[in-house]
């Protein structure tokens, strides 16, 4: 599982995208169907929303468990507000084959929640999408940095609305076992480096590693990337504008090799990490009590699902801290999931309204397990301080935010098992001094991919 937005590499996901050089952000809606203001509901938060009695929504997404049940909270008190009738449609991924089989049998849903920004401009090639309307569009406007509104337009126009978002630059990491290390949250990627080796002296291995699944990799890859490179190499790089032998590609290599190429510092080794799943990877650092296998674990926010399969609970003996700063400022690679109207009607228009609002993501947060990119959101709401930290962390970054690199590239190269960057950076964590030979290897897999 890679965040909803990973989901079957298909929901992150955090992406989850074609290009964050994503033209415009946005129409402003005008001649669109949006929510009329004249039938419209005032709230104290100041979403207008109007009188739906009897009419009748669907929403589909690929959710399940907790994460459905929150979302049907959000859902049932748009429709204590307007007066409509919301069904939420259990999706599959990839969720753009699933909507394409609905369309063809002419039951498309009224609104999809998208997790993939190349899916909401397939969405847009197929014309399947509708653009957002005025109201949802000022919802945006004013609760929305423009970097979120970029992730939802396609060549100028506004057609997502992101709803959830994951913030996929955090280390998670096991109190006691840096307790009894005497070791501290590191700021930067030496102090990082400084602390592994403090927590290995006290007899635990620092970090584990989930290089059996080749996605982790790139996340790695792409967090140290952002720091060290910023955000318009990374861009250029997600783009394929400059080459993978590029030599920003190499110092991000070489910082990585600086973990990699221990592999004291890496639970079971570079052998041991490959055989060892993203699930596996949070559970052992979060079991055997202050001797765990491993003492840290990187990932996204999503990590506290699997936190829960154990007897660890989050904010005493999990805690979490921002991935070290590389370069001048700490990295977020996100991912989410973004509302796309599918029918040109009132209902679904008032939909994306709603979700954009602060109203709307304050019911979610409350429950816990979701982070909203609404900057208007107040943190207040959400159930715990580790929690609020990942808030912050995402919107403090504003637009320096970047969505998760190998998702924004065709599949062949950032999405599949066993090939591309998947494939090469697994045998990079094997054989991390090979750092010519690795850029050589994910260009080329680059260049075919993008037929560049």
């Amino acid at each position: 599982m890679r965040t909803t937005l990973r989901i079957g590499r298909a929901a992150m996901v955090f992406t989850a995208i074609g290009a964050l050089a994503l033209t415009g952000c946005g129409d402003d809606g005008k001649g669109k169907t949006g929510g009329g203001s004249s039938s419209s509901k005032e709230t104290p938060s100041g979403v207008s929303l109007p009188k739906l009695d009897g009419e009748k929504i669907s929403v589909a997404a690929v959710w399940t468990g907790p994460e459905q049940a929150n979302f049907v909270k959000v859902l049932k008190e748009f429709e204590k507000r307007t007066g409509a009738t919301v069904t939420f449609v259990p999706a599959q991924d990839p969720i753009v084959n699933f909507l394409g089989t609905k369309i063809a049998g002419g039951q498309p849903p009224d609104v999809a929640m998208i997790p993939q920004v190349g899916a909401i401009q397939q969405a847009v090639e197929k014309k399947w999408a509708k653009p957002v309307g005025a109201d949802a569009k000022a919802q945006l406007d004013k609760n929305y940095s423009k970097v979120w509104q970029d992730l939802g337009a396609v060549d100028g126009t506004q057609y997502g609305v992101y709803f959830k978002a994951a913030n996929k630059s955090l280390i998670w990491y096991n109190t006691k076992a840096f307790e009894n290390a005497g070791a501290s949250e590191p700021k930067t990627w030496k102090d990082f480096m400084a602390t592994a080796e403090t927590v290995s002296a006290s007899g635990v291995t620092p970090v584990s590693v989930g290089g059996a699944d080749g996605w982790t990799l790139t996340d790695w890859f792409e967090n140290i990337y952002l720091s060290q490179a910023g955000p318009e190499k990374y861009d250029q790089l997600a783009q394929h504008k400059i080459k993978w032998t590029d030599p920003s590609v190499k110092d991000a290599l070489t910082t990585l090799a600086e973990l990699f190429g221990k592999p004291s510092l890496i639970a079971g080794g570079a052998d041991g990490a490959l055989q060892t799943e993203f699930p596996a990877s949070v559970t052992q650092t979060f079991t055997g009590g202050d001797q765990p296998k491993g003492a840290m674990v990187f990932e996204g926010d999503f990590v506290g699902i699997n936190i829960a399969q154990t007897k660890a609970k989050i904010g005493t003996d999990a805690k979490v801290f921002p991935f070290p700063a590389v370069g001048a400022e700490s990295p977020v690679v996100t991912g989410g999931d973004a509302a796309v109207a599918l029918k040109d009607s009132k209902g679904a228009q008032a939909l994306l309204t709603w979700l954009a609002s602060t109203d709307a993501a304050k019911i979610w947060a409350e429950q816990g397990g979701f982070i909203s990119p609404n900057k208007a959101l107040d943190t207040a709401a959400y159930p715990n301080e580790v929690q609020r930290t990942m808030a912050k962390a995402l919107i403090a970054a504003g637009d320096a935010v970047r969505f998760d690199m190998s998702d924004q590239a065709p599949q062949s190269f950032g999405g599949t098992p066993g090939k591309g960057e998947w494939k090469t950076l697994q045998d990079f964590l094997k054989n991390p001094k090979d750092i010519a030979g690795t850029q050589a290897k994910l260009e080329s897999d680059a260049a075919k991919a993008y037929k560049s």
